[in-house]
């Protein structure tokens, strides 16, 4: 008889020991595969490539059936573990002590994957699922996000695909199961600012162009004021200046050039058009205010490149998902998780193109940290919710 992948700690252990530290699959999604089958899923490893970016390789597994469509979407691709020497335990050998399970990609996200395996495993037991359910992983999360969820979405899709709703396992809590679930994100903006100078010897500036004077008035530009104050859903939009560079190597040379990269995460008072035109425009007004040359009377002059895709803001507004979801924290953990927009970029912002979709998993404390681990209790606390939520939403989305 076969058996079922009701424990979400062996299929954690199982998905650990793979080490897919991307874009690495390294058996991870052959793993997960084999914990699907049983429980009467299609699965389809998927590989996508684009030039100048590694293949790389997605599962899409599906249970057919006559109703809903949910989807829970995740990655098993994991960050590198820094330096091996620092964790307690090897960090692909899931070793449990004192209640606690040790491995990269135990919270991020590998734990949320073996939850909602168990959890689906648990509720097929009981009889079949009253809809069509799917699982969407990628190995590509924690990498570029080129090959990965963008491109399996499309793909299913383009298969005829649709969904009604998506629940992702990234770790959202802050401290313990049940204190957030995220039903949007933050828009992301990147681009770099390029300074023109003229190169020289730093003891006769005369002669010279710093661009680095001019770099540093408009990076200041676009920092302060701050671009806003935050709105009812989202936090504030937040603009920093994260590189700095010459390209430089001696210290009695002025540069020719001089280049800053900055990141903005944006919120519902902008679009990614109304944020570009912003940001052109403190660059120009403050390059008009700031002369290069004490000997001439010009501008900073300057260029800008924009990094794309573009992450755009999104906020999910389905109270059939929220709201199942909410209630089964509740009776589970017995509190009324808080809903938040916090937070960076997660697959979701592919998802929401497509269908509904909310974020909820683990804790997420030692995320992409040396030791990263989770507790066992908080494996089956997960679980239990997970269970509760695939029972209620198939029969609250039927009425």
């Amino acid at each position: 008889m076969t058996k079922f992948p009701t424990d979400p700690a062996e299929n954690l252990a199982a998905l650990i020991k793979c080490a897919s530290v991307t874009p690495n699959n390294d058996g991870a999604l052959q793993t997960l595969g084999d914990m699907l089958k049983p429980l009467g899923f299609a699965c389809e490893n998927v590989i996508f490539t684009q030039d100048g970016t590694p293949d790389i390789e997605n599962l899409y597994a599906r249970r057919s059936g006559n109703g809903p469509h949910l989807m829970f979407a995740g990655h098993t691709d994991v960050v590198p573990v820094g330096d091996e020497a620092a964790w307690t335990h090897p960090p692909f050998s899931a070793v449990v002590e004192d209640g606690v399970m040790y491995g990269r990609g135990a919270v991020d996200m590998k734990g949320g994957i073996a939850c909602f395996v168990a959890a689906l495993a648990r509720v097929l037991a009981d009889g079949p699922i009253n809809g069509n359910i799917s699982l969407l992983i990628t190995g590509d999360e924690e990498g570029p996000a080129v090959n990965g969820s963008v491109k399996l979405l499309d793909w299913a899709a383009s298969k005829g695909e649709k969904w009604d709703a998506c629940i992702l396992g990234e770790p959202t809590n802050p401290n313990e199961i049940g204190d957030m679930v995220k039903i949007g994100r933050r828009g992301s903006l990147s681009g770099t600012i390029t300074v023109k100078g003229v190169q020289g010897h730093v003891a006769y500036p005369h002669l010279a162009d710093n661009p680095v004077r001019g770099l540093v008035s408009l990076c200041d530009a676009l920092m302060d004021p701050a671009l806003d104050e935050g709105s009812q859903e989202f936090q504030a939009t937040n603009l920093e200046v994260t590189t700095f560079d010459t390209g430089n190597t001696a210290v009695n040379v002025i540069a020719s050039s001089a280049s800053a990269s900055f990141n903005v995460r944006f919120n519902d008072h902008w679009s990614d058009e109304t944020l570009k035109a912003e940001i052109l425009t403190r660059l120009q007004t403050a390059a008009n205010g700031k002369k290069l040359r004490a000997s001439k009377d010009e501008p900073v002059a300057f260029s800008v490149t924009w990094k794309e895709p573009v992450s755009q803001v999104f906020l999910t507004r389905d109270d059939a998902l929220i709201g199942t979801l909410s209630r089964s924290i509740e009776n589970v953990v017995g509190k009324t998780p808080r809903l938040s927009t916090s937070g960076g970029t997660s697959d979701a912002r592919f998802i929401k193109d497509y269908c509904s979709v909310v974020e909820f998993g683990l804790v997420g404390k030692t995320m992409h940290m040396v030791d990263e681990r989770v507790a066992l209790e908080d494996l089956e606390t997960l679980t239990n919710v997970y269970e509760h939520f695939i029972r209620n939403w198939f029969d609250n989305t039927h009425q």
